[in-house]
Protein backbone atom coordinates (compact mmCIF):
# COMPACT_ATOMS: atom_id res chain seq x y z
CA UNK A 1 0.00 0.00 0.00
CA UNK A 2 1.46 3.49 -1.06
CA UNK A 3 1.43 6.60 0.89
CA UNK A 4 0.15 9.35 -0.53
CA UNK A 5 3.48 10.83 -0.87
CA UNK A 6 6.09 8.90 1.39
CA UNK A 7 6.51 6.05 -0.80
CA UNK A 8 9.33 7.38 -2.65
CA UNK A 9 10.79 8.77 0.31
CA UNK A 10 11.32 4.67 1.51
CA UNK A 11 14.24 3.93 0.18
CA UNK A 12 16.24 6.68 1.41
CA UNK A 13 16.55 5.57 4.37
CA UNK A 14 19.20 3.39 4.35
CA UNK A 15 21.25 5.93 2.26
CA UNK A 16 21.82 9.14 3.48
CA UNK A 17 23.05 12.15 1.09
CA UNK A 18 25.94 14.38 2.54
CA UNK A 19 24.13 17.51 4.50
CA UNK A 20 26.74 19.43 2.13
CA UNK A 21 24.96 18.22 -1.43
CA UNK A 22 21.89 20.27 -0.16
CA UNK A 23 21.41 24.13 -0.79
CA UNK A 24 18.70 26.66 -0.15
CA UNK A 25 18.23 26.31 -4.25
CA UNK A 26 16.52 23.27 -3.88
CA UNK A 27 12.59 23.51 -4.26
CA UNK A 28 11.14 20.70 -2.73
CA UNK A 29 9.28 18.46 -4.96
CA UNK A 30 5.77 19.61 -4.18
CA UNK A 31 3.91 21.38 -6.92
CA UNK A 32 4.89 24.98 -5.60
CA UNK A 33 8.62 25.09 -5.89
CA UNK A 34 9.73 27.03 -2.90
CA UNK A 35 12.81 29.25 -2.30
CA UNK A 36 14.10 30.82 0.85
CA UNK A 37 14.79 34.05 1.89
CA UNK A 38 15.47 36.68 4.56
CA UNK A 39 12.26 39.16 4.76
CA UNK A 40 13.89 42.60 6.02
CA UNK A 41 10.28 42.71 8.23
CA UNK A 42 10.84 39.72 10.37
CA UNK A 43 14.54 39.87 10.63
CA UNK A 44 15.45 37.02 13.04
CA UNK A 45 13.94 34.69 10.32
CA UNK A 46 14.44 32.81 7.28
CA UNK A 47 10.99 32.58 5.41
CA UNK A 48 10.57 29.38 2.76
CA UNK A 49 7.75 30.03 0.60
CA UNK A 50 6.55 29.12 -2.64
CA UNK A 51 8.31 30.80 -5.42
CA UNK A 52 4.77 31.47 -6.84
CA UNK A 53 2.19 33.25 -4.21
CA UNK A 54 -1.00 31.79 -4.25
CA UNK A 55 -3.39 34.53 -6.49
CA UNK A 56 -5.94 35.88 -3.84
CA UNK A 57 -8.78 33.06 -4.86
CA UNK A 58 -6.14 29.89 -4.68
CA UNK A 59 -5.71 28.07 -1.67
CA UNK A 60 -4.31 30.59 0.95
CA UNK A 61 -0.98 29.24 2.83
CA UNK A 62 -0.69 27.43 6.05
CA UNK A 63 2.04 28.30 8.39
CA UNK A 64 5.10 26.42 10.04
CA UNK A 65 7.03 27.79 12.66
CA UNK A 66 10.15 26.20 13.07
CA UNK A 67 12.73 25.78 15.64
CA UNK A 68 16.45 24.52 14.71
CA UNK A 69 18.26 21.67 16.78
CA UNK A 70 20.22 23.36 19.59
CA UNK A 71 17.77 26.13 19.12
CA UNK A 72 20.44 27.38 16.68
CA UNK A 73 19.67 30.47 14.94
CA UNK A 74 21.03 28.33 11.50
CA UNK A 75 18.28 26.25 9.51
CA UNK A 76 20.57 25.35 7.00
CA UNK A 77 20.98 21.80 8.07
CA UNK A 78 17.01 21.98 7.88
CA UNK A 79 17.18 23.22 4.68
CA UNK A 80 15.83 20.56 2.73
CA UNK A 81 13.02 19.53 4.98
CA UNK A 82 11.84 23.54 4.92
CA UNK A 83 11.53 23.87 1.39
CA UNK A 84 9.96 20.32 0.93
CA UNK A 85 7.38 21.19 3.20
CA UNK A 86 6.63 24.77 1.43
CA UNK A 87 6.38 23.23 -1.56
CA UNK A 88 3.07 21.89 -0.51
CA UNK A 89 1.83 24.85 0.13
CA UNK A 90 3.25 26.32 3.06
CA UNK A 91 4.40 29.66 4.72
CA UNK A 92 7.34 28.36 6.52
CA UNK A 93 9.04 30.76 9.16
CA UNK A 94 12.46 29.39 10.73
CA UNK A 95 13.84 30.47 13.87
CA UNK A 96 17.33 32.57 13.29
CA UNK A 97 19.26 33.80 10.23
CA UNK A 98 20.58 33.60 6.66
CA UNK A 99 23.52 31.12 6.80
CA UNK A 100 26.31 33.37 6.69
CA UNK A 101 24.89 35.75 9.20
CA UNK A 102 24.09 32.94 11.68
CA UNK A 103 28.07 31.24 11.11
CA UNK A 104 29.19 35.33 11.92
CA UNK A 105 27.61 35.51 14.98
CA UNK A 106 28.61 31.99 16.17
CA UNK A 107 32.04 32.68 15.79
CA UNK A 108 31.67 36.12 17.71
CA UNK A 109 30.19 33.83 20.58
CA UNK A 110 31.96 33.26 23.87
CA UNK A 111 33.27 29.51 24.11
CA UNK A 112 31.50 27.76 26.71
CA UNK A 113 32.35 24.55 28.34
CA UNK A 114 29.97 21.78 28.30
CA UNK A 115 28.90 21.77 31.80
CA UNK A 116 27.98 25.29 31.91
CA UNK A 117 23.87 26.14 31.16
CA UNK A 118 24.33 27.17 28.00
CA UNK A 119 22.51 30.10 26.40
CA UNK A 120 20.77 29.59 23.34
CA UNK A 121 20.70 31.62 20.46
CA UNK A 122 16.69 31.44 19.79
CA UNK A 123 13.57 31.35 22.33
CA UNK A 124 10.16 30.13 22.10
CA UNK A 125 9.07 34.60 21.69
CA UNK A 126 11.30 34.28 18.17
CA UNK A 127 8.82 31.32 16.95
CA UNK A 128 5.65 33.21 18.73
CA UNK A 129 6.73 36.53 16.90
CA UNK A 130 6.65 34.26 13.66
CA UNK A 131 2.91 33.72 14.17
CA UNK A 132 1.98 37.23 14.82
CA UNK A 133 3.96 38.35 11.66
CA UNK A 134 2.36 35.91 9.54
CA UNK A 135 -0.88 36.67 10.62
CA UNK A 136 0.33 40.73 10.62
CA UNK A 137 1.04 40.36 7.04
CA UNK A 138 -2.34 38.70 5.91
CA UNK A 139 -4.29 41.56 7.35
CA UNK A 140 -1.52 44.06 6.01
CA UNK A 141 -2.67 45.31 2.31
CA UNK A 142 0.53 46.66 1.41
CA UNK A 143 2.21 43.15 1.98
CA UNK A 144 2.56 40.23 -0.51
CA UNK A 145 1.25 38.09 1.63
CA UNK A 146 -2.08 40.13 2.15
CA UNK A 147 -5.30 37.80 2.01
CA UNK A 148 -3.00 34.64 1.54
CA UNK A 149 -3.10 33.56 5.14
CA UNK A 150 -5.08 30.41 6.44
CA UNK A 151 -5.79 31.27 10.09
CA UNK A 152 -7.05 28.24 11.16
CA UNK A 153 -4.18 26.46 9.83
CA UNK A 154 -1.15 27.12 11.49
CA UNK A 155 1.46 24.66 13.00
CA UNK A 156 4.27 24.56 15.25
CA UNK A 157 7.72 22.16 14.50
CA UNK A 158 11.19 21.82 15.21
CA UNK A 159 14.23 19.36 15.72
CA UNK A 160 15.97 18.30 19.26
CA UNK A 161 16.25 21.56 21.18
CA UNK A 162 13.49 23.15 18.64
CA UNK A 163 10.67 20.46 18.87
CA UNK A 164 10.71 21.49 22.76
CA UNK A 165 10.62 24.84 21.57
CA UNK A 166 7.75 23.93 19.20
CA UNK A 167 5.82 21.74 22.33
CA UNK A 168 5.64 25.27 23.83
CA UNK A 169 4.10 27.41 21.09
CA UNK A 170 1.78 24.45 20.74
CA UNK A 171 0.45 25.84 24.09
CA UNK A 172 -0.68 29.15 22.16
CA UNK A 173 -4.66 28.61 20.89
CA UNK A 174 -3.90 29.87 17.48
CA UNK A 175 -1.48 26.57 17.03
CA UNK A 176 -3.65 23.66 15.36
CA UNK A 177 -0.52 20.81 15.71
CA UNK A 178 2.77 20.60 16.62
CA UNK A 179 5.42 18.15 15.06
CA UNK A 180 8.39 16.84 17.29
CA UNK A 181 11.48 15.91 15.20
CA UNK A 182 13.65 13.58 17.20
CA UNK A 183 12.54 15.20 20.30
CA UNK A 184 10.94 15.04 24.16
CA UNK A 185 10.94 16.72 27.54
CA UNK A 186 13.60 15.91 29.52
CA UNK A 187 12.68 14.03 32.80
CA UNK A 188 12.01 16.69 35.61
CA UNK A 189 14.81 15.49 37.94
CA UNK A 190 17.35 15.82 35.17
CA UNK A 191 19.37 19.01 34.75
CA UNK A 192 17.91 21.47 31.93
CA UNK A 193 19.52 23.23 29.10
CA UNK A 194 17.92 26.95 28.70
CA UNK A 195 16.13 26.75 26.07
CA UNK A 196 14.71 23.37 26.93
CA UNK A 197 12.88 23.76 30.50
CA UNK A 198 9.28 22.51 30.13
CA UNK A 199 8.55 19.87 32.94
CA UNK A 200 6.02 16.81 32.07
CA UNK A 201 3.54 17.95 33.38
CA UNK A 202 3.76 21.27 30.76
CA UNK A 203 2.22 18.38 28.05
CA UNK A 204 -0.94 18.83 29.51
CA UNK A 205 -1.02 22.20 28.31
CA UNK A 206 -1.50 20.87 24.39
CA UNK A 207 -4.28 21.37 23.04
CA UNK A 208 -3.70 19.80 19.76
CA UNK A 209 -3.01 17.15 17.98
CA UNK A 210 0.42 16.19 18.21
CA UNK A 211 3.03 14.31 15.97
CA UNK A 212 6.44 12.88 16.82
CA UNK A 213 9.36 11.94 14.85
CA UNK A 214 11.98 9.65 16.68
CA UNK A 215 15.20 8.42 15.25
CA UNK A 216 14.86 4.78 16.83
CA UNK A 217 16.64 3.39 20.18
CA UNK A 218 20.00 4.88 18.82
CA UNK A 219 18.26 8.65 18.77
CA UNK A 220 19.34 10.82 22.21
CA UNK A 221 15.94 11.54 22.26
CA UNK A 222 13.83 7.98 21.70
CA UNK A 223 13.62 7.44 25.67
CA UNK A 224 11.87 11.25 26.55
CA UNK A 225 9.91 11.20 23.10
CA UNK A 226 8.50 7.68 24.04
CA UNK A 227 7.66 8.83 27.19
CA UNK A 228 5.98 12.40 26.61
CA UNK A 229 3.90 9.78 24.18
CA UNK A 230 2.96 7.77 27.18
CA UNK A 231 2.33 10.69 29.48
CA UNK A 232 -0.16 12.55 26.58
CA UNK A 233 -3.42 11.33 27.19
CA UNK A 234 -6.16 13.86 26.46
CA UNK A 235 -5.12 15.23 22.86
CA UNK A 236 -4.44 12.88 19.92
CA UNK A 237 -1.12 12.02 19.53
CA UNK A 238 1.32 9.74 16.94
CA UNK A 239 4.64 8.63 17.08
CA UNK A 240 7.19 7.11 14.12
CA UNK A 241 10.50 5.81 14.89
CA UNK A 242 12.33 5.73 12.10
CA UNK A 243 15.87 3.62 11.79
CA UNK A 244 18.18 7.01 10.95
CA UNK A 245 19.23 7.84 14.67
CA UNK A 246 19.28 11.90 16.16
CA UNK A 247 19.75 13.45 12.35
CA UNK A 248 16.66 11.98 11.16
CA UNK A 249 16.16 12.49 7.56
CA UNK A 250 17.43 16.05 7.32
CA UNK A 251 20.37 15.65 4.77
CA UNK A 252 18.44 13.39 2.10
CA UNK A 253 16.96 14.72 -0.92
CA UNK A 254 13.87 17.09 0.09
CA UNK A 255 14.17 16.53 3.66
CA UNK A 256 13.20 12.30 3.33
CA UNK A 257 10.84 10.14 4.93
CA UNK A 258 10.02 12.88 7.60
CA UNK A 259 9.30 15.26 5.52
CA UNK A 260 6.94 13.01 3.63
CA UNK A 261 5.15 12.43 6.57
CA UNK A 262 5.26 15.43 8.29
CA UNK A 263 3.34 16.78 5.01
CA UNK A 264 0.84 14.11 4.87
CA UNK A 265 0.35 15.22 9.10
CA UNK A 266 -0.15 18.92 7.68
CA UNK A 267 -2.74 18.29 5.08
CA UNK A 268 -4.46 16.06 7.51
CA UNK A 269 -4.55 18.22 10.56
CA UNK A 270 -4.76 21.52 8.86
CA UNK A 271 -6.35 20.93 5.74
CA UNK A 272 -8.58 17.93 6.42
CA UNK A 273 -7.11 15.95 3.52
CA UNK A 274 -8.78 13.03 4.00
CA UNK A 275 -6.01 10.87 1.85
CA UNK A 276 -3.27 12.44 3.66
CA UNK A 277 -4.85 11.32 6.76
CA UNK A 278 -4.87 7.67 5.51
CA UNK A 279 -1.15 7.83 6.12
CA UNK A 280 -2.27 7.86 10.09
CA UNK A 281 -6.00 7.00 10.48
CA UNK A 282 -7.79 3.66 10.65
CA UNK A 283 -6.95 0.35 11.61
CA UNK A 284 -4.80 -0.60 8.56
CA UNK A 285 -3.32 2.71 7.97
CA UNK A 286 -0.52 3.14 5.59
CA UNK A 287 2.28 4.01 8.65
CA UNK A 288 0.36 0.79 10.59
CA UNK A 289 2.05 -1.98 8.02
CA UNK A 290 5.48 -0.60 7.43
CA UNK A 291 7.82 -3.04 8.80
CA UNK A 292 10.90 -0.33 8.27
CA UNK A 293 9.51 1.91 11.10
CA UNK A 294 7.30 1.35 14.19
CA UNK A 295 4.46 3.27 14.76
CA UNK A 296 2.05 4.38 17.47
CA UNK A 297 -0.86 6.47 18.06
CA UNK A 298 -4.08 6.95 20.39
CA UNK A 299 -7.12 9.37 20.27
CA UNK A 300 -7.97 9.35 17.12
Amino acid sequence: MMFKRIAPALALLAFAVPAAAQTLASGGSGPWPAIAEVDPTLPRHVVYRPAQLPTATGQKLGVLVWGNGACSDNSEMHAAYLLEIASHGYLVLANGFSPEEAKRRAAERPQQSPAERREVPTTVKDMIDGVDWALAQDGDRSSRYAGKIDHSAIAAAGHSCGGVQALEVGFDPRVQTVIGNNTGVFPDDTPKMTGMMLEKADLKKLHAPVLYLQGGETDIAYANGMDDYRQIGHVPVAIVNLPVGHGGTFDQPNGGIAASISVDWLDWQLRGDAAAGRSFAGDNCRLCNGAEWQFEKKGF
